[in-house]
């Protein structure tokens, strides 16, 4: 029977956890108090600059403010009011053309603070940003309840190399490997590519970033990949780029993958 995700420490990126989304799960263990740089530097926060609380770069009113997702649609992780979580609440979209995804799972929406502090992160080099991310990202996924089975690894999407040279980093790296480590679960770096440079996602409208996204991923052969994966991104918008990555993962022969997403726009 498959695991899941481990909680001891879960909670850990950096300092303490921040508030939970309504209705998930908790670990129930008080995490350690925030490491001596944080007590002696105190954080600020990173959308008011007022005081950070609880560890956080965030104070407490802008963390009460974090959009948290709540019920969604298991498979492309749409919020779905009302629903209750589980592994039945599909939506009708993905009821009738099933994606290459088995699950996602968004820690928020795309919503106010995260609308601003997404873009900072991903075009301004705010690595403090993708920190906190991190950390959201992390709290979300520790508290999946019991039975979710438990992805063998951790695969950033990536850039495509001149992309990266641009940008100078790689955002979704940026958010597994903190990740990774926090849920103690393995992370594979080159064994996903970008085959192609393709147009920004951003400037495209739906139907035209599933072409733009045709083969646009490879498989580094000499990488022996597991049975289940775990994709990570920042933003997920149609799901074009975590779904072109998935067919690829499965060309491979990857049975199943998922996707862990920090904010999913509505």
């Amino acid at each position: 029977m498959a695991g899941t995700v481990n909680q001891t420490g879960a909670l850990l990126v950096d300092g303490e956890a921040p508030h939970g989304p309504p209705g998930r799960g908790q670990s129930g263990q008080r995490p350690p108090g925030p490491p001596l740089a944080r007590w002696l530097w105190p954080p600020r926060c990173l959308v008011c600059r007022g005081r950070g609380a609880r560890g956080l770069d965030l104070c407490q009113a802008c963390a009460d403010a974090l959009p948290w997702l709540g019920a969604g649609c298991i498979r492309c992780a749409i919020p779905l009011p009302g629903a209750t979580p589980g592994p039945a609440t599909v939506c009708g979209a993905c009821l009738q053309h099933p994606p290459p995804l088995a699950e996602t799972h968004a820690a928020c929406l795309y919503g106010a603070p995260l609308d601003r502090l997404l873009p900072r992160f991903k075009f301004h080099h705010d690595l403090a940003v993708g920190r906190l991310l991190a950390q959201l990202m992390a709290h979300a996924f520790a508290s999946l309840p019991d039975g979710w089975p438990q992805p063998a690894a951790v695969l950033p999407i990536p850039l495509h190399p001149r992309r990266l040279r641009q940008r100078g980093y790689d955002q979704a790296l940026e958010l597994a490997r903190p990740l990774a480590r926090a849920l103690q679960l393995p992370l594979l770096t080159g064994a996903l590519a970008r085959a192609r440079d393709t147009a920004p996602q951003s400037r495209l409208q739906a139907t035209q970033r599933q072409r733009n996204l045709k083969d646009a991923f490879r498989i580094d052969q000499g990488t022996a990949l597991p049975a289940h994966v775990v994709l990570v991104d920042d933003v997920m918008t149609t799901g074009a780029t975590l779904h072109a990555a998935a067919d690829a993962l499965q060309r491979a022969g990857v049975a199943r993958v998922d996707a862990w997403i920090c904010a999913r726009v509505p």
